[in-house]
């Protein structure tokens, strides 16, 4: 089965800096198939009979710290689930006018809908939300690098780690 795995705080601003051949080489290494990434962002896909995301998670963040010295944490979906995920998009107006405002924040653990109303308690900007059991979608109509909801304000409200992908790479790593 085909996975999407998505590193977190890796290969921004210079920090957690790894090379995106030798995370595939370690990929093929841990038995996956058809190990590719996308960017130099930390998006990875591959394929395992392992079904367990969270195993799967586990597994490659061990790999990673071992191999690299990065303590990263992986989010990993499989290739339904990304599509569920895709199609569960609650801004379609948006993602079609202006994909690279709109991020798609796939999270480590459940988001409780009282997390996400206090995300919106927070916004002092015209950013707008809306979320699934695991996933957090945001739209940033005047520019993502400016904005105050960062990935720590939004991780703080919710309780759980995440990581952002625009709308255009969510799009490529479905494939």
């Amino acid at each position: 089965m085909r996975h999407i795995a998505l590193l977190r705080a890796v290969n921004v601003g210079g920090t957690a800096t790894i090379r995106m051949a030798e995370l595939r080489s370690l990929g093929e290494r841990l038995g996956f198939a058809a190990v590719t990434t996308l960017l130099q962002s930390g998006n990875l896909t591959f394929e395992t009979d392992e079904a367990d995301p969270a195993q799967l998670e586990q597994r490659w963040e061990k790999a990673v710290e071992e191999h690299f010295g990065v303590a990263t944490a992986f989010i990993i979906r499989t290739a339904p689930q990304w599509q569920a995920l895709i199609e569960a998009n609650p801004f379609a107006a948006e993602a079609k006018a202006d994909p690279s405002h709109l991020l798609v924040l796939p999270s480590k653990g459940s988001i409780a809908e009282a997390g996400v109303g206090a995300l919106r308690g927070a916004i002092r900007g015209r950013e707008s939300v809306a979320a699934s059991e695991r996933c957090l979608y945001a739209v940033y109509p005047d520019g993502i690098g400016t904005s105050k909801l960062t990935t720590k304000v939004i991780e703080r409200h919710l309780g759980t780690l995440v990581t952002g992908r625009n709308w255009n790479t969510v799009l490529k790593l479905a494939g």
